[in-house]
């Protein structure tokens, strides 16, 4: 199918953002990126976008939504563009997507384990003018002092 037949429901970029809840500058961008090809424009300089583009965008989404990032959702469209089936390469990406969320789970039971030990020590703690929180300062993490970036990022997207 010739990409002017793909056309025929066009649509301003605004009204295709609109369709997906995003905003016309998202959707330029995974144009900029390759994610989504640059559409025709009008004799005004309008970009056109069909049912196509909607449809791509929707798995652009839809793989987001999996964890994916847009470096590997662009690999699974160049892989279709070159006409080779995705799955292998998307099914590989998941068993790692898997490994990354059992090791964080992991991670996370072992966090969780170090704040009921401090929520233990609070307890029984009595405070004191010689240090900031002695609390903090005699605590012996589990995981030799490491951070928790992801926690911790979470809780600051909270604020």
């Amino acid at each position: 199918m010739m990409r002017e037949e793909k056309h025929r429901a066009a649509m301003r970029i605004g009204e295709l953002a609109g369709r997906l809840g995003l905003n016309a500058k998202t959707v330029r961008y995974y144009e900029s990126i390759g994610l989504l090809p640059m559409p025709p424009r009008t004799a005004a300089g309008y970009r056109q976008y069909g049912d196509a583009d909607l449809e791509r965008l929707r798995f652009v989404l839809k793989a987001r939504t999996l964890g994916l990032s847009l470096e590997e959702i662009r690999d699974i469209l160049t892989l279709r563009r070159e006409g080779v089936a995705p799955c292998r390469h998307v099914a590989a990406l998941v068993e790692q997507k898997l490994a990354a969320v059992d090791a964080q789970l992991r991670a996370l039971a072992e966090f969780k384990q170090d704040l009921l030990t401090l929520a233990r020590e609070a307890k029984n703690s009595v405070p004191s003018d010689t240090c900031v929180c002695g609390l903090i300062e005699r605590h012996r993490p589990g995981r030799q002092g490491e951070a928790l970036p992801l926690v911790s990022a979470g809780l600051r997207r909270r604020r």
